[in-house]
């Protein structure tokens, strides 16, 4: 059976990293090399390094500013907060998520960003069915991962890192970016899909009253998390998604 029925849903809504693009490894990877040199310089060779779990349960699909409050948080570690204007390095907060977007774009330079095809093909069909598309992302580099990944046409709003800042929206896991996109759209949660990767992504979406939430993963561990976390169904992909 298909995934989506057009007939039920009035829009759709796409999270970007991991189930559209797969930036989510350049963010893994930046993560956890920023975390694993400030644990070192804090704690010396013996740290605990930053895990995969770590990643998933404090720091992917949240606004880069609150996964560095979250895991800081889990290891019992109160840093300055710091200021917007604070250069990239170890000693507050701001610093560190300036370190991690350093880092991250250090990944994604000298290279196309890629592509989960049968997430982009799903998201053409919906469209090419009358639906409306949405993006979202906690990453205020979506617009560039989306030119760079030849996207940016084919969404009809766009709600990101920088809109959250710009209009104090929480992130996930609470509902309001996937409110406001589907707002945007013209629909409401109850005529809304979503699509994400994320335990705080898929939260947000249970949280919201969503018509349906749809989690991706790529391996049983994720699979499980998804579920327990609020995925109405967990998917391997979006082949014949409508």
């Amino acid at each position: 059976m298909p995934l989506f029925n057009p007939d039920d849903l009035d829009a759709v809504i796409f999270d970007l990293d991991g189930v559209l693009t797969d930036t989510a490894t350049a963010h893994r990877a930046a993560w956890k090399e920023l975390f694993d040199e400030f644990l070192r310089r804090r704690f010396g060779p013996n740290f605990e390094p930053f895990s995969q779990s770590d990643y998933r349960r404090w720091v992917d699909g949240k606004p880069r500013f609150d996964g560095i409050r979250s895991f800081l948080a889990s290891r019992k570690i109160e840093l300055p907060e710091g200021s917007p204007s604070d250069a990239a390095g170890f000693d507050s907060v701001y610093a560190l998520g300036r370190e991690k977007n350093r880092r991250y774009h250090e990944h994604l330079e000298g290279g196309e960003v890629e592509v989960f095809e049968d997430s982009v093909d799903c998201a053409r069909r919906l469209r090419q069915s009358g639906l409306a598309l949405g993006l979202v992302s906690s990453s205020r580099n979506a617009k560039l991962v989306l030119e760079l990944a030849g996207l940016d046409e084919l969404f009809s709003t766009r709600v990101d890192g920088l809109t959250l800042a710009e209009e104090g929206l929480k992130g996930k896991p609470d509902p309001q970016i996937f409110v406001e996109a589907a707002r945007r759209l013209g629909a409401t949660p109850d005529r809304t899909a979503i699509v994400e990767d994320a335990e705080s992504g898929v939260q947000a979406g249970k949280a919201g009253a969503f018509a349906l939430v749809v989690g991706i993963a790529r391996g049983d561990e994720e699979r499980r998390s998804l579920l327990e976390h609020g995925a109405d169904v967990v998917v391997e992909t979006l082949k014949g998604c409508v």
